[in-house]
């Protein structure tokens, strides 16, 4: 499945719902579901990690839907095959931490 058919999907099955609740009401949901990555993460429970990047990836295709944003294009746009920032494949910037 392509990245716009995920979010054309979640729209089917939610935008009714998700237009009502309103942006910041997603966004929200969608702050609460990287939280609970970063739980299953820290836990190192694989069964919740991947329950838990499928919700994140759905909240946000929610919210993109709600915002007129067509992931799939904009993530292509700004990541075209190379860094975005110093155009190498692999990437070649500094760590700054």
């Amino acid at each position: 499945m392509e990245i716009r058919e995920f979010q054309g999907m979640i729209r089917e099955i939610y935008f009714h719902k998700d237009s009502k609740r309103g942006v910041e009401r997603t966004f929200l949901w969608f702050v609460e579901e990287i939280g609970e990555l970063s739980e299953a993460i820290r836990k190192n429970d694989r069964e919740a990690m991947e329950e838990e990047f499928a919700d994140v990836l759905a909240w946000l295709a929610s919210l993109a839907n709600l915002l007129d944003v067509d992931i799939e294009e904009a993530a292509k746009k700004k990541y075209p095959g190379v860094c975005p920032y110093c155009g190498k494949k692999p990437c070649e910037c500094e760590e700054k931490f």
